[in-house]
């Protein structure tokens, strides 16, 4: 990250978040292999955009960041649960995550899969905790609301169903769009969102988060298949060329690499235009659009 204040919030709120969700899974009155597992899945590191996001939105609306502390935990739970179950033998089968061994591979496949459950579950139960001075029951209602739509049938697990089916075929863009919207962009637009609503946000400022945050997941998802075929594997922590190997239908294979940086770079535009509209202090949003454009892992 280029950016020193971005670098500053950046490092504050992962040491703050990675704390409480130490603190929120010790807490568990459960078996230690299962908290076990629950940690070393949400200790592999990782960037932390969803969370970044949800704390940047809050400071835009010139409040204290640290009101989204339980939600952006909540979101990170479901995040990592869904990286759990993406590397399963039965899904992707995946060895290494973030350069380390994956959660089935030290712990085997049934904890693995309970991990995760624990992590979905537990994770509703942390949206809950959020006291009434950071949000009121009708905004904490609301947050449960759209962050069970976000991740369910309707947002990630659909766009991992139709990821799987569009498995050895030839894609639309439109067929491909609608599994990155889904798989990647809902949970991620969720966390904008939630962070809309704890600062209190109108109708208009929602919508214009809303395709904000569309926008922005696209972006995301567009560089994450081009970093599959040009990233440097020690970076991302993974090989490179999985999607390939996966048969996969990717923005590059569809576009060519030359017109999917050309996606890329219109949805960041558009993310920018929509931020701009809000009216909000928007600068460590828009340092965090440009972070998704540029990364390399």
């Amino acid at each position: 990250m280029g950016n020193r204040l971005l670098d500053a919030f950046a490092f504050e709120y992962k040491h703050l978040l990675e704390a409480e969700l130490r603190k929120l899974v010790d807490r568990l009155e459960a078996p230690p292999i299962i908290k076990k597992a629950m940690h070393y899945s949400l200790e592999a590191g990782g960037k932390r955009i969803r969370p970044l996001l949800l704390f940047a939105t809050i400071a835009a609306f010139g409040l204290d960041p640290k009101k989204g502390l339980l939600a952006a935990s909540a979101v990170e739970m479901v995040h990592t649960y869904s990286l759990i179950h993406d590397d399963l033998p039965s899904m992707d089968d995946d060895d290494y995550r973030r350069g380390k061994l994956t959660n089935h591979k030290v712990f085997g496949e049934a904890t693995a899969i309970l991990a995760g459950d624990a992590l979905l579950t537990y994770s509703f139960e942390v949206m809950g905790m959020i006291p009434n001075d950071a949000a009121s029951s009708d905004a904490k209602l609301k947050l449960v609301t759209e962050f069970a739509k976000a991740a369910g049938a309707e947002g990630m697990v659909g766009g991992q169903v139709a990821d799987m089916e569009g498995e050895n075929k030839e894609l639309s863009l439109e067929e491909l769009e609608y599994i990155h919207i889904h798989k990647t962009g809902k949970l991620l637009g969720f966390s904008v969102q939630a962070g809309a609503i704890i600062s209190g946000a109108n109708e208009q400022q929602l919508e214009d988060l809303r395709r904000f945050a569309h926008h922005l997941g696209l972006a995301f998802q567009i560089q994450d298949d081009i970093l599959d075929l040009v990233g440097n594997p020690d970076l991302l922590g993974k090989p490179v060329g999985s999607d390939t190997s996966n048969h996969k239908c990717t923005y590059p294979q569809l576009l060519t690499m030359e017109g999917a940086k050309k996606a890329l770079q219109h949805h960041i535009d558009e993310s920018k235009h929509y931020l701009e509209r809000t009216g909000l202090s928007t600068t460590l949003l828009l340092e965090l659009t440009d972070l998704v454009a540029s990364r390399d892992h």
